[in-house]
């Protein structure tokens, strides 16, 4: 897996998936329209619901996508573009279907240090996270093992496909 460079965009801890996708959108099915609704129960999100872009990074606090089991809340974020998350910790729940769906997650006890607008460049297999404005390195848990092939391949599904092939 290659490097990830983004711009962040950081909120706090106990977010759970009502917030990240509200519940009243759960009757949409295209992706794309699913990506507009992206954090928005999130208390000051919406500089980052108009200004987001691919490639950008998402930094939280403890227990983020705490809530209900719904995958859609992992599908909006991706449908924005977000190449990855750091959160100080996950939802259980939460991390299993990033990982599913092949979006990269980090655990970082370090993520106050942080900003919003900072540049990080991330090696998701080593966990090694570089703020690029102030030169400073952090270490997340890296990602490792089958959740790393299953990202590589583009979540579960295309590395099950991959394996009966």
């Amino acid at each position: 897996m290659e490097k990830l460079k983004g711009k962040v965009w950081k909120f706090g801890g106990d977010i759970d998936t009502d917030q990240i996708y509200p519940g009243k959108y759960l009757p949409l099915t295209d992706k794309q329209e699913m990506a507009e609704h992206a954090m928005e129960g999130v208390l000051g999100a919406e500089n980052f619901i108009k200004n987001v872009k691919p490639g950008d990074i998402l930094v939280v606090g403890k227990n983020f996508g705490c809530g209900s089991s719904r995958e859609h809340a992992v599908v909006a974020i991706q449908g924005k573009g977000i190449s990855l998350i750091i959160a100080e910790s996950f939802a259980r729940i939460f991390y299993r279907n990033a990982i599913n769906l092949g979006l990269p997650v980090l655990e970082c006890a370090e993520v106050d240090s942080f900003e919003t607008g900072s540049i990080l460049l991330v090696t998701p297999e080593t966990g090694e996270i570089i703020d690029e404005e102030t030169n400073k390195k952090f270490q997340a848990q890296p990602i490792s093992g089958l959740e790393l092939e299953i990202i590589k391949a583009g979540g579960l599904i295309k590395y099950l496909r991959g394996k009966n092939s």
